[in-house]
């Protein structure tokens, strides 16, 4: 494995094996850990300052959400992006963000469309920047606002899972990049909608960007 600069020595605030976790984890997200990329267990308890217990339970669970493989005689490796699934990646998009939508509606105050704008600020100077990756996370994070206001673990959790599929298959689409212009555009729509207060205007607006976005997706890949 290449040299961890992401790793570094843990504070104590979460379990070790979960701050183990958050990292690799955020690693394989942002494509510093590649698909078919091998694991040291012993280089990551050293990077991390920790026993090889922590370490363990972090990679089952990374190995229980499909981040990390485990084989016998190739030991820990990061999974692969499977193309053929990427469809049904956007399919399952598409049905829950009109729900989650719908419900943060229901649910929104002040300080979720205050935090949904701050939010769009950062990613229209990206945008400016032509920083993908910035662009990329801060996208996570609009989403990842929404569901959680959606007011249900599970949504917010499959919202988490989906969100991170589609972020890795990015760090290996065809590169003719992202039109997050668009991506800041539709984001503006489920704004507007929820300052409306219209549960089913937010629904349509959240729907209507989830298809366009995965429209374009299919158009790159192709």
């Amino acid at each position: 494995m290449t040299a961890m600069k992401w790793a570094g020595r843990l504070p104590a605030v979460k379990s070790k094996a979960d701050l183990v976790y958050d990292s690799v984890r955020a690693a394989v997200a942002s494509g510093e850990l590649r698909p078919g990329e091998r694991i040291n267990m012993d280089e990551l308890a050293r990077a991390f300052g920790v026993s090889k217990i922590p370490v363990r339970e972090a990679v089952k669970r990374l190995e229980s959400e499909g981040l990390l493989i485990s084989r016998v005689h190739s030991g820990v490796t990061v999974s692969e992006v499977d193309k053929n699934e990427i469809r049904g990646v956007f399919l399952a998009r598409e049905a829950i963000e009109g729900l989650v939508g719908r419900l943060a509606a229901q649910n929104a105050d002040p300080g979720l469309i205050s935090g949904l704008q701050d939010v769009q600020r950062r990613m229209r100077a990206a945008v400016g920047a032509g920083d993908d990756q910035v662009l990329s996370a801060l996208n996570t994070d609009f989403h990842r606002r929404l569901a959680a206001a959606s007011g249900y673990r599970v949504l917010a959790e499959l919202t988490e899972q989906l969100l991170l599929t589609i972020q890795r298959y990015r760090l290996i689409a065809p590169k003719d990049g992202m039109d997050w212009g668009s991506v800041v555009e539709e984001h503006e729509a489920v704004i507007r909608a929820l300052r409306g207060g219209d549960p089913e205007a937010v629904a349509a607006a959240a729907s209507a960007h989830t298809v366009s976005q995965s429209r374009l997706e299919g158009d790159r890949d192709r």
